[in-house]
């Protein structure tokens, strides 16, 4: 099991920055592939970025590349979206997924889901 919080959502305008947190709990997170994803307002859920278990490996969606980046620490058991150059467009709810195998970008790939963290980029 894994239970997964996330913190640091905001308010920011358009071209700020914010940082994500994602603390889990289980012995086993290090093995785990950690995603976070995003659901605005009568949209699906979206992939938004991945990283394999031994941080050697990480995904983006298009919209994202080159503006978020998703690192993890292993030893403190925590995974980070550092998201820089904020669009309107990014507003949406962040959560944070982890999956006990090489998952593809799409939700129903990952197991365990955190409740999220509202981002709000203003124009």
């Amino acid at each position: 099991q894994v239970q997964l919080v996330e913190s640091g959502g905001g308010l920011v305008q358009a071209g700020g920055s914010l940082r994500l947190s994602c603390a889990a709990s289980g012995r086993t997170f290090s093995s785990y592939t950690m995603g976070w994803f995003r659901q605005a307002p009568g949209k699906e859920r979206e992939f938004v970025a991945a990283i394999r278990w031994n941080a050697g490996s990480t995904g983006y969606a298009g919209p994202v590349k080159g503006r978020f980046t998703i690192s993890r620490d292993n030893a403190k058991n925590t995974v980070t979206l550092q998201m820089n150059n904020l669009k309107p467009e990014d507003t949406a709810v962040y959560f944070c997924a982890a999956s006990p195998r090489v998952a593809r970008p799409v939700p129903y790939e990952y197991e365990y889901w955190g409740q999220g963290t509202q981002v709000t980029v203003s124009s």
